[in-house]
């Protein structure tokens, strides 16, 4: 029987990337997304296109109707959730000074949040199912702080926080909850950088590149699969050397 995953904010970047690796690999997956409509139905047709069991769903992570909305409609459309992604995030760089209110807490609303509702409607289904896994997406900036992105920073520390606090509690379960930390990603949430800025933090990877979607779809594939059954409330960091 095909387990049914979601993703949230996937039409573009990493959470593409692991909406593709997910339904190349069987998956019934839900591609989710608040504002990105057209790249969110490019990316429908494309994998409908090529018999890929996916659906599509319109939510904003922080309104807690909006994401029951996102179950409802994955339980009416595949039956169940084995499987959640919260991937979806916002950033902004900003100095520290100039942050406004507002703006602290949409990134909270959206980062942490968005993660909050998301888990506690897919836990009641895992729990009814006999078991799920969950795999937070927070960022190598969670765990080290980034200059000029301290509301960033602090919401993805607190997914961190909410993983390993939430994995103790529903082990017992057969629920598995588990988080990656980015390191420094190929995608356009970097185009705010210059081409001077983007080759100083090159120089800085070991491993002499930046990251990609799909290397932290493969970080995915690993901790959603059966090998991971004994591994909870762990933090891992694909970031290329940056951070050891």
């Amino acid at each position: 029987m095909k387990k049914t995953a979601i993703i949230t904010g996937s039409s573009r970047g990493i959470g593409k990337a692991i909406v593709i690796a997910l339904a190349k690999h069987g998956y019934n997956v839900i591609i989710n997304y608040c504002t990105s409509k057209v790249a969110a139905h490019n990316l429908y047709q494309d994998l409908i296109g090529q018999g890929y069991n996916v659906s599509i769903f319109q939510a904003d992570v922080s309104d807690r109707k909006q994401v029951n909305d996102l179950f409802k409609h994955t339980i009416n459309t595949f039956g169940g959730v084995d499987l959640l992604i919260n991937n979806a995030a916002i950033s902004e760089q900003k100095l520290f000074f100039d942050i406004t209110e507002s703006e602290w807490d949409r990134m909270m609303e959206v980062n942490v949040k968005g993660v909050f509702n998301c888990c506690q409607e897919a836990l009641p289904l895992m729990v009814s199912q006999g078991g799920g896994k969950i795999i937070n997406i927070s960022s190598i900036w969670g765990m080290v702080g980034a200059s000029c992105e301290v509301h960033y920073s602090a919401s993805k520390a607190a997914v961190i926080g909410l993983t390993k606090a939430l994995a103790k509690e529903v082990s017992s379960m057969n629920i598995q909850v588990n988080c990656i930390a980015p390191g420094i990603i190929d995608t356009e949430m970097n185009d705010i950088f210059s081409a001077e800025e983007k080759q100083e933090m090159l120089n800085q990877i070991p491993l002499g590149r930046f990251g990609t979607g799909e290397d932290i779809a493969d970080c995915v594939l690993f901790l959603a699969s059966d090998a991971t059954n004994y591994i909870t409330g762990q933090v891992i960091s694909p970031n290329g050397g940056y951070l050891i």
